[in-house]
């Protein structure tokens, strides 16, 4: 028996039984599928295999809507609420996996066919270039200004809610580098301490957040670059809306507020 994190426009394909979720359970595939089957681990000793189905159609789901026992699709986010945090990043790897296989079919160099290497690799039989599974990094810091922290909003986010100062590590630049450059570019801040805090694999598509928390020397809050419509440095009494729990943010966020209770 295999586990299946089955994917169709982005959306895993969960059971639903008794209002509980769980991830497919076969002995062999139960669909027609683009692409690779990916192996992306072992869940209670069993294989875990991610793969795109070709025609979602071919799959008979009941709605979302209701709490009839069957099928459903569900947002890779949203399924974080669903089911357990280990399902939920193997189904991650899954889609990474998944996006990488589909944007990898034909050679960069000289637009051949590529050909399955490894299971983290594809090899051109025409040059013999490889190629892996490229991960975008992007760190993510919480400023501290005595017992408050700057939350910030960003153009980007689709949700009302407040985060932490982000951006993409450029070439030839390490990440503390990285941390100073956003801030300042994003809110003119100067900013010292840079602390490693820790890292979260954010399969939306490919990207790995590195999270580090930094502390307030001096200057205002402007928007330089145009990124964010708002921030400040919020205390913990004042908080606007945060991010979810599925994120590195949040548990950036949540681990100061813990240190509140800890000192008590």
């Amino acid at each position: 028996m295999s586990y299946w994190f089955l994917f169709s426009n982005g959306k895993l394909l969960l059971p639903r039984k008794g209002g509980c979720y769980s991830i497919l359970t076969h002995d062999t595939l139960p669909y027609t599928v683009n692409g690779m089957v990916h192996e992306v681990g072992k869940y209670e000793n069993a294989i875990c295999k991610a793969a795109e189905i070709a025609d979602s159609s071919t799959v008979y789901t009941v709605s979302t809507d209701n709490t009839e026992d069957g099928l459903i699709w569900v947002g890779l986010r949203e399924s974080y609420d669903l089911i357990n945090v280990e399902l939920h990043r193997l189904a991650g790897r899954g889609s990474e996996l998944i996006f990488w296989d589909k944007n990898t079919r034909y050679c960069p160099v000289c637009g051949t066919p590529t050909k399955v290497n490894t299971v983290i690799s594809k090899k051109c039989p025409n040059c013999g270039n490889e190629i892996f599974p490229q991960l975008s990094p992007a760190i993510l810091v919480m400023i501290h200004k005595g017992e408050q922290i700057l939350l910030v909003h960003a153009r980007t986010f689709t949700r009302p809610f407040h985060g932490l100062v982000a951006g993409f590590v450029e070439p030839g630049e390490t990440l503390e580098q990285c941390v100073a450059r956003e801030v300042r570019e994003e809110t003119t801040l100067k900013i010292n301490n840079i602390r490693y805090f820790g890292s979260q694999p954010w399969p939306y598509p490919s990207n790995l957040m590195i999270g580090f928390t930094a502390d307030y020397v001096s200057g205002d809050i402007q928007f330089a670059d145009n990124e964010l419509t708002d921030g400040e440095f919020y205390s913990r009494d004042n908080l606007p809306m945060i991010p979810q729990k599925l994120s590195l943010a949040r548990k950036m966020i949540d681990s100061w507020l813990e240190s509140f209770e800890e000192v008590k």
